[in-house]
Formats: C-alpha cells, structure tokens, sequence
C-alpha cells in the first residue's frame, strides 16, 4: 500500500511539474517574484487535474437523431438551452470551474528552468580558497547522548575489562558493559574548500530604458543569478548602475532605481575593474559579469575605451561576462553590432532581449557553455 501511494505520489508530481513547464515562461517572467530566495514557496496557477471517467446520460433522452421535429427545424434553439453549472442568469447554487494552484520553491523553478532550457551544470575555475567549516564524527569520548554511543567500541572496552579482570568465560562469552566502557562518537571540525564565486551586474539607468526594459533586466538577472547558485554554496553579489556616471548600489536599489540622464558604458566596466582589483584575485575567484543595456552609448571614444577595458581588465579575469541588449523605441542598439564586430572572444556572450518572452532564450545565451 505504501510503495503504491508513494507511485501515485511521484506520478502526480510528475504531472504537475509537466504542466508549470508547458507555460514555464509566463510563470518565470512575473516580477512579483523578484526577491523571494530558493527555500520561499510560490504558488503557481495550473488548470484543473481531473482523472477520466466516464459520463452517463438519461435514458430517456433517446438516440442519435430521435425527438420530435421536421427537415428544415433549426438545431439549438437558444431559448432551449439549458444554463450549465454556475452559469446563467442572477445567483446560482451550482459550482463553476477553479484554477488549481501548488507551491513550488524557487530552488524547484530554477531546476525546471535548467531541465527546460537544458542548461549544463557549471564548471568551477580557480583556487579553492575558502574554507567552509564541517562536522565529522570520527573520533571517540567517554560521554556524550545515547544516539551517539559506538556499538564496537563499547563492546571491545567491555571485553578488555572482563578479560583483565579474570571475568570472562570463553564456554559463555557474555559481554556486557558498564558505565565506565560506554564510549561515544564526538564531532571533529574540519574544513573544506569551496569553489568562490561573485558576479557583477551593471543595468543601465539611463533616460532611453523605460520601465518595461529595466523590470526585464530585473526579472533575467534574478534568474541567473538563481542558476549559479545552485552550484556555489556562497555566492556574492554586487550591483553597478550607470548612466553618464557609474555607482555601486545594493540589491533591492538595483531593482527599484529611477533615474535618466545620458550613458557612458566605460563608466560601469571601469568601477567594475576596480572592484575586481581591489576585492577579488582572480586565481582564486569564479568571476560572473553581466550588463544590461539598449544600445546607446555616449560616443566621444567611449566605445575605445570600453574595448581596453574589456580586453585588459574584465574578459582576462571572468568565467563569462554577458553583455544583454534590451530592445527599446529609444534606443539605437548600435553597441551590440559594435561589440560583435570588435571581438571574437568565447567569454564574452551576446544577446538580444526582446521583450519578456525572450528572457528564457536569452539566459540560454548565457548559461548554456556552462562556464
């Protein structure tokens, strides 16, 4: 009886996560999720899961083509109709159909996002630095909780003392032990390495991105940065928004900022450079980076200057460093055309966003190296 719920079990979950996944980019791109962390639960909207039965009729309603009426009578008669459950004019007492919802965390989305998009798992780089510090039970005391007492070696402690003693009888090899031969597992902290990982988002802010492409931004960042992760246990973050001018912010003024003005791009890669230099040696770091933007950039050598800085400071010491174009009526999109003619680079990943629907294709873009 168990084994055969614990199958329907699995069978229905099998069902449900079949049904997020058919309308998987709907659910990932509402906002209202940005913030929620892996363990939080979210309900998701799934239509109504019904076993199929079979349905009688009356049988007094005859056959195929039975009833009274003549060739030339019209067929559905709307005041013949007969109003079905919860329909009709006025209150009714007849129930109508409901939206099932389940909840799922979104370490639970984020899994299905990776099945879905059929991402790889991340391959680590750098030196192993950090430690993190664990628990093994492997050495041994005199006391400590019953849930801990070592069977063998309070059994070889009582068999030494009935021995030393004179109190064993090999005819009758009873053993049983006393207080003093009770011995107990004890914890030995240990510590160990941890890959290390940080990435850096830079949004522009600038006047050209309206409301709809900075909410996109916010929706594809919180999605990345729920996949990596996954696979790094302390993930750091940090936050760069720019417009003519660059700034460090925290997260929740990253997805909430306001601002306009014009667009320097160096401005962000350059304060992106300095916190990598000040804060994160690259042979011991997994480096994430990632921009956001319409296209637009001031010009006046700034794209040169972007290039050097790309070049010498940022693409040498990340994993991979995505560079999203987010369509927008103000923009021109011409720094996308411009970064893809000037590199040849496999670290640096471009690509467009068009609206919400692509966000799923465009983290594809991103994650699908596996870097």
């Amino acid at each position: 009886m168990v084994s055969r719920i614990e199958r329907d079990r699995r069978r229905f979950e099998e069902i449900v996560r079949g049904a997020v996944k058919e309308d998987l980019t709907r659910h990932l791109t509402r906002g209202e999720l940005i913030g929620r962390k892996g363990k939080e639960f979210v309900s998701i909207p799934i239509p109504q899961i019904e076993l199929p039965r079979f349905r009688y009729g009356r049988r007094d309603q005859g056959g195929v083509g039975q009833g009274p009426g003549a060739v030339g009578d019209p067929i559905g008669n709307d005041a013949e109709l007969v109003p079905g459950p919860g329909e009709g004019p006025g209150a009714g007492n007849q129930p109508g159909e409901h939206i099932r919802e389940v909840e799922l965390s979104i370490e639970e989305l984020t899994t299905l996002m990776g099945e879905e998009l059929e991402l790889p798992r991340i391959e680590p780089k750098g030196a192993e630095s950090l430690t993190s510090a664990k628990n093994r039970y492997d050495t041994i005391q005199r006391t400590g909780p019953g849930s801990l007492r070592s069977f063998r070696r309070t059994y070889r402690e009582a068999l030494k003392r009935q021995i030393a003693s004179g109190t064993y009888d090999p005819d009758r090899p009873t053993v049983i032990p006393i207080r003093d031969d009770m011995r107990y597992r004890a914890p030995r902290l240990s510590e160990q390495p941890i890959a290390n990982a940080v990435i850096i988002y830079m949004m522009d802010v600038s006047g050209s991105m309206g409301n709809e492409q900075k909410e996109i931004v916010r929706i594809e960042s919180f999605w990345i940065d729920s996949w990596i992760r996954a696979h790094y246990p302390d993930l750091q973050n940090r936050y760069i928004v720019h417009d003519a001018v660059a700034r460090e912010v925290d997260r929740e003024t990253f997805y909430t900022t306001r601002e306009s003005g014009g667009t320097r791009i160096s401005s962000a890669y350059q304060l992106a450079a300095d916190i990598l230099a000040e804060d994160y040696p690259t042979d011991e770091w997994n480096i994430y980076l990632f921009h956001f933007s319409d296209g637009d950039n001031w010009g006046g050598g700034d794209d040169e200057l972007c290039f050097r800085l790309l070049r010498e400071d940022l693409l040498p010491a990340a994993n991979l460093f995505g560079y999203g174009q987010v369509e927008s009526r103000h923009g021109s999109g011409q720094f996308y055309h411009t970064l893809a003619r000037e590199f040849d680079e496999e670290r640096l990943i471009l690509s467009k966003i068009a609206n919400r629907a692509a966000i799923l294709r465009s983290i594809k873009d991103f994650l699908g190296k596996g870097r």
